[in-house]
């Protein structure tokens, strides 16, 4: 019997090592990771950038905490707000950490500027924030909560994207929206650029805070830095994680001034949140993802095989019923059971990772390339085939 908690529902597989796009176990047998460990490996296993830095670091310095100043931090902090909307940063270890710090946030500048009955945050159905007390009960999903006591006040859902509805659930009290982009663990269902600029446009009307979570969305994911960047708008707050340290654990909660300067010392704060080693990664990253041309190829190759998943919809349609998502942030919705699916796919040595809604996702490493692209699709094909075989075997 395992001495883990029994939390998770695990695959029989353990991996040795893994290169680029592949993974290996220890007998040698290869996989084409299609699941970038939920969108963390973001450069693939064993980048050599990324290796070398994490070495070189280690060698150095690990930890003090931010009871000191931790350059490395200071310098990942200028080049993320540099790059985005931002104008202040807040290093955590996780999605959920900055989440939680968005959630904070968004409370402490409404209580900063004389309005601390502004706490209330309306998420909608189907989202995912994380695995804490307070992101449990913004995502709302009963799979989540049962079990955990009275979900943790302040939060108000609204079901689709219809900005009307969102607007009747504003009140006296709503500090500000809390959506993902594209919810990923909610079954791959993107978010219009029209409904966010709706919301954008609502939040300024209202007074009220614009929070993207783009814990899995982000650092390139979609093809654009981060997924909002499509729409041509800015959040007030926005979550970040999984591909920011490739693999290394960092999250951060990136703010503009006027939110940011309302978190002042003593409001918020992580032991190990930004420290030598995730930020000397966080910034390897960045070299990679900032690097002319990178964005510009993951949007083409995400083309690429969105164009591949569309044909194989067309060829196999009693198997995959939709093509959902963006970049190399993809989905199948499947007429199948979606586990059924991801495990014919694992049969085939790829690997993938299930979503809500009957979805299978598709979350390659961003530096994957044709011929990964073409190897993964002929191995979807193989795998309708086989389902659809099995399928007539069992009427």
């Amino acid at each position: 019997m395992s001495a883990l908690l029994p939390t998770y529902a695990r695959s029989e597989l353990a991996f040795a090592r893994g290169e680029g796009a592949y993974l290996f176990t220890a007998s040698g047998d290869r996989y084409l990771d299609f699941a970038s460990g939920v969108a963390v490996t973001a450069l693939g296993h064993a980048h050599p950038h990324l290796v070398k830095t994490l070495n070189d670091q280690a060698k150095k310095l690990w930890h003090v905490s931010n009871l000191h100043v931790i350059p490395e931090q200071e310098r990942l902090a200028e080049r993320l707000c540099d790059a985005t909307f931002a104008e202040r940063v807040f290093f955590a270890n996780s999605g959920a950490e900055a989440v939680e710090c968005s959630i904070k946030a968004a409370r402490r500048y409404h209580y900063k500027n004389g309005a601390s009955e502004r706490y209330r945050l309306i998420t909608f159905e189907g989202a995912f924030h994380g695995r804490t007390l307070a992101t449990i009960a913004a995502g709302g999903q009963q799979k989540h909560l049962e079990g955990f006591g009275p979900p943790v006040d302040g939060f108000d859902r609204v079901a689709g994207f219809d900005i009307e509805v969102v607007k009747a659930a504003i009140g006296e009290t709503t500090a500000g929206v809390l959506i993902e982009p594209i919810m990923g663990e909610g079954g791959m269902r993107e978010v219009s650029g029209r409904f966010l600029q709706d919301l954008r446009a609502l939040c300024d009307r209202e007074g009220i805070l614009l929070i993207l979570d783009e814990v899995q969305t982000g650092i390139g994911r979609t093809g654009r830095l981060y997924a909002h960047e499509w729409a041509g708008i800015a959040p007030d707050i926005m979550a970040t994680a999984k591909g920011l340290g490739g693999g290394f654990p960092i999250g951060a909660c990136l703010t503009t001034e006027a939110v940011g300067s309302a978190m002042t010392a003593g409001s918020h704060g992580s032991t190990f949140g930004g420290n030598p080693l995730a930020m000397a990664v966080g910034n390897a990253v960045l070299d990679v993802v900032l690097e002319d041309g990178f964005l510009e190829n993951v949007a083409q190759m995400g083309l690429r095989l969105k164009q591949r998943l569309a044909a194989l919809k067309d060829e196999h349609a009693d198997v995959i019923e939709e093509v959902r998502g963006q970049g190399l942030m993809l989905g199948l919705k499947s007429k199948v059971p979606n586990t059924k699916l991801l495990e014919a796919l694992r049969a085939g040595n790829l690997l993938t990772v299930q979503a809500g809604d009957n979805v299978v996702r598709l979350l390659p490493p961003l530096i994957v390339g044709e011929a990964e692209i073409d190897l993964a699709c002929e191995t979807i094909d193989a795998a309708c085939v086989v389902l659809k075989r099995d399928a007539v075997a069992t009427t």
